[in-house]
């Protein structure tokens, strides 16, 4: 469902305003699969297609990708198959608890400032998927979970020097992370901020770099993204699925108080979003959603997550 809901954010880029039409090139990430049929279905009791048939049967693409959207056609002598349409898209981090602020001192230039800030926010989610894996251990939570977060970190680290690169081009360097030591937290805790900075910071974070990496006009910067954007979209997965597998550990009461943490962080960061608009540089040149466009993205997050 998330990477559905990014897929389909990232091809209407090009019907809202600002975004970069998809060239023959496929430059902005996003291409069609072939489509799958999936087999005969019934027409309706006057003969004519289904107008909205159930896209239920239709299988899974062989090159991958996601299934956005399915038709009924006729077939020669009577009937009709479902078909199925898939498209891929080439696809941003998880603040750890009591990261302190840091400004770029040798910002170069808006460009600069931006990606030194973005590659200082990739570092200390090094240390926050370092923190979860140890915690998710502790807390039994099964090793697929457990490697995942660590796997995650490791992405964190490229990210950091791709981001770094990215940076220094534009004359800027990364701050240093600033990080108390952590201390022990129960369940509860560790949940909240998984479903805090995970499922909906990290997630919406996804969102705005795959948008980056369609539309970014710098293309040193949109390939950087792309490939950032397929770990962030895993790291967003881990997020949700570690919040599936706590459910049935916590009472009632619990359970609502994560949701309820999770509904403020959603309505912090539509307040953001509405005070949002980026110089035009950084639109064009690494490709930030414009308020409008980072509002649509934000629709698309919390239909995820009601």
């Amino acid at each position: 469902m998330l990477r559905r809901t990014l897929y389909g954010l990232l091809l209407a880029a090009p019907l809202l305003p600002g975004g970069l039409a998809c060239g023959d090139n496929n430059e902005n990430g996003c291409e069609p699969l072939s489509p799958q049929t999936a087999g005969l279905i019934e027409l309706e009791a006057d003969g004519s297609l289904p107008w909205n048939p159930s896209c239920e049967p239709c299988p899974r693409h062989p090159e991958g990708g996601v299934m956005l959207r399915c038709s009924a056609q006729r077939v020669p002598f009577g009937g009709a198959v479902l078909i199925c349409e898939y498209a891929t898209c080439l696809h941003d981090g998880r603040r750890p608890e009591g990261l302190r602020e840091a400004s770029v001192l040798d910002p170069g230039s808006e460009l600069g400032a931006l990606f030194a800030k973005t590659a200082w926010l990739e570092a200390a989610s090094v240390p926050a998927f370092l923190r979860l894996a140890e915690e998710l251990q502790a807390h039994g939570a099964p090793e697929v979970l457990v490697k995942a977060a660590r796997r995650s970190a490791g992405d964190e680290v490229r990210h950091t020097r791709a981001m770094q690169a990215l940076a220094r081009r534009h004359g800027a360097t990364m701050p240093e992370v600033d990080l108390p030591p952590f201390e022990p937290r129960s369940l509860e805790e560790m949940l909240r901020e998984n479903a805090v900075e995970g499922c909906v910071r990290e997630t919406f974070g996804a969102f705005v770099a795959g948008w980056q990496g369609r539309t970014a006009r710098d293309p040193e910067a949109r390939s950087t993204l792309r490939a950032i954007t397929r770990d962030e979209v895993r790291h967003a997965e881990l997020a949700w699925a570690v919040d599936a597998w706590a459910q049935e550990r916590l009472s009632e009461v619990q359970r609502e108080r994560l949701h309820q943490a999770r509904r403020d962080a959603l309505r912090l960061l539509g307040e953001e979003v509405e005070g949002h608009q980026p110089p035009e540089v950084l639109m064009n040149e690494a490709g930030l959603p414009s308020r409008e466009q980072a509002r649509t993205l934000f629709q698309g997050l919390s239909a995820l997550t009601a």
